[in-house]
């Protein structure tokens, strides 16, 4: 069977053939091609302007990939010509080229698989961000038309602008794929005409053999994304007070870059451009806790896999998620876990059992649940036990591939 998968990156051994940088997510996409391999016979495409005005091909370990300049409908219909697949598969909805490739490729062969879904993504965006901070005067929009900045309405617009784009891309579909209970029932909502079928993801290996182990000698909270409001730093910021009080040398690190500083001068600019960097900065300033706050810079596999090992607990405060990889891997690490009980998350890891979950606007319960897991480092590895056993069934590499061979060949009968 020869099936060929559209993504949203140019994954790693195209990238490098190409010389193009490497992505820093997708880590599931290798892992699932990893599997399939030798098994299914895999045409990957991506788009990506940088290799020029011509369509590359590259082949590597019996895969070819196809990274295309442009993403449109007839760039597709002549992919497809050329390769002559038996079926389709789009990981992600909302990203234009799946839209184009859907109505190149029809609904019938075609399975549409969800990342996140960004309808609730939208309508979640700005939960907890004061209104002072979302909205944008005319000269704000004229300097970011110049110099693009993180105003938050923009921000908005564009979330909206996708989940449109997903829904009509759905209201087309005939085949879905999900893992969550959560985003099941969305799709009966939004797809009700689609057939569902569950397959988990494959992470990344090095999260499979390595453990935590256990709480370091002085308490790090860890969190792997905090650069938009969706991903709810603003409120584990509101939570650290009472968490400090009881542990004054606890740190919270941040994967990924600091709100961006280019000197005193242009300081002010940038503060004003980038309003939820500045909500961050001013509340943590009001809080006093902005010397707790630390940043690790972009992490790549063996990065994100130190700095989870080194952290007391892995916290995820998003506003709404589907399946996170990030509370994924650290489950699969045996990591201590607290999570907004949101979307996906209770279909991944149950509360005092496998992680502790908390509503995604309480703060202090948010406080509460760390504080618990780092006065009893004892029941705090017993979670982290039984996350990892949850884990390695979720995310198991054999089950989850062969699930996806049985719905290629149901697709495809």
């Amino acid at each position: 069977m020869k099936v060929l998968w559209l993504v949203s990156v140019t994954m790693t051994p195209a990238a490098r053939a190409l010389g193009l940088p490497a992505p820093v997510g997708g880590g599931w996409l290798d892992g699932m091609l990893g599997r399939l391999r030798g098994r299914v016979e895999l045409v990957i495409a991506s788009v990506n302007a940088a290799v020029g005005p011509q369509p590359k091909p590259v082949e590597t370990d019996g895969v070819r990939f196809w990274v295309l300049p442009r993403g449109e409908q007839a760039d597709f219909a002549a992919l497809l010509a050329r390769e002559q697949p038996d079926l389709v598969q789009i990981w992600g909805t909302e990203y234009p080229a799946a839209s184009a490739l859907l109505a190149a490729a029809g609904p019938r062969r075609t399975l549409v698989t969800i990342q996140g879904l960004m309808g609730p993504c939208a309508e979640h965006l700005l939960d907890g961000v004061p209104a002072e901070y979302c909205g944008s005067c005319p000269a704000q929009r004229l300097v970011d038309k110049l110099v693009p900045g993180g105003l938050l309405d923009k921000k908005q617009a564009w979330f909206d602008a996708q989940a449109r784009r997903e829904a009509a891309l759905l209201a087309g579909t005939a085949h879905v794929s999900g893992r969550t209970p959560w985003d099941k029932a969305q799709l009966a909502r939004l797809a009700p005409h689609a057939a569902y079928y569950s397959c988990g993801e494959i992470l990344r290996p090095a999260f499979y053999t390595a453990r935590w182990p256990g709480m370091p000698e002085k308490p790090v909270v860890f969190l792997t994304q905090g650069n938009y409001p969706l991903k709810g730093l603003h409120r584990l910021i509101q939570a650290l007070p009472a968490v400090l009080r009881r542990y004054p040398d606890l740190t919270v690190r941040v994967a990924g870059w600091p709100p961006l500083d280019k000197g005193p001068l242009l300081r002010p600019v940038i503060r004003w451009m980038f309003p939820y960097q500045r909500y961050l900065e001013t509340l943590a300033r009001q809080l006093g806790v902005a010397h707790a706050i630390r940043y690790t810079g972009p992490l790549d596999e063996a990065g994100m896999l130190h700095q989870m090992q080194s952290a007391s607990v892995f916290v995820l405060c998003s506003s709404i998620e589907n399946s996170p990889n990030s509370l994924g891997e650290a489950m699969l690490l045996g990591m201590p876990c607290v999570a907004a009980d949101t979307g996906g998350v209770p279909g991944m890891a149950a509360h005092e059992q496998e992680a502790l979950l908390y509503p995604p606007a309480d703060t202090e319960a948010l406080s509460a649940a760390l504080l618990r897991l780092l006065d009893d480092p004892a029941y705090a590895a017993e979670l982290g036990r039984a996350a990892r056993q949850r884990a390695l069934v979720t995310h198991d590499p054999q089950r989850n591939s062969r699930a996806l061979e049985t719905i290629y060949q149901t697709i495809a009968e």
